[in-house]
């Protein structure tokens, strides 16, 4: 028996691209707060531990069904930028990447709820952020596009200041498409 996907998540931006894939799935936010990152924390151990614990919860609160949680950061060397907490915490994050090759990393978890199995993986990619003219910059926190984005910006929104240099489009999107096929093909046991 097919276990049920369930996504713990409200991004309709998953959604979208697990809609897109062809995926048939429920959506049950995990409405865990993000926390900061410890002192010390990588890029990729904090969004793997988040995305653990977005798919813990939700696993917990159902008994059953294949949970997927994702957690998406960028990274301006040891920096991790989460969502900006209002316009001041955006600026100063895309004045940080300006200019810069910058990291995304996603962290996944799909964690079977009635066995308590769980499997985790990053992604990374490298997102190259152009220069800003103060008129741009100032237009585009105006616009507030820059809410709930890692880093304060959304590559699917084809803002033109930041491109996928290199690796995956899906994962700076925030759910790396390839990676999780691979985990779902990897680890069949999760789902069956």
């Amino acid at each position: 028996m097919q276990a049920p996907l369930i996504l713990a998540s409200a991004s309709p931006r998953r959604r979208e691209l697990l809609l897109e894939a062809g995926y048939r799935f429920e959506v049950d936010p995990s409405d865990v707060v993000e926390p900061d990152p410890a002192p010390g924390d990588s890029p990729v151990e904090y969004a793997i531990r988040l995305a653990w614990r977005k798919a813990h919860a939700v696993a917990a609160r159902r008994g059953a069904g294949l949970i997927l949680a994702a957690d998406t950061v960028c990274a301006v060397g040891p920096e991790i930028l989460n969502k900006p907490i209002d316009r001041a915490d955006a600026e100063r994050m895309i004045r940080l990447q300006e200019g810069r090759d910058t990291e995304v990393v996603t962290g996944l978890c799909l964690y079977r709820a009635d066995r308590q199995a769980w499997v985790g993986a990053a992604e990374r990619s490298i997102v190259r952020f152009r220069p800003l003219t103060d008129v741009e910059r100032a237009a585009y926190l105006d616009s507030n596009r820059w809410e709930g984005k890692s880093g304060g910006y959304g590559v699917q929104d084809r803002d033109p200041f930041v491109s996928v240099s290199r690796g995956s489009f899906s994962n700076v999107v925030g759910l790396p498409m390839e990676r999780l096929a691979g985990l779902l093909a990897e680890f069949p046991r999760l789902a069956t």
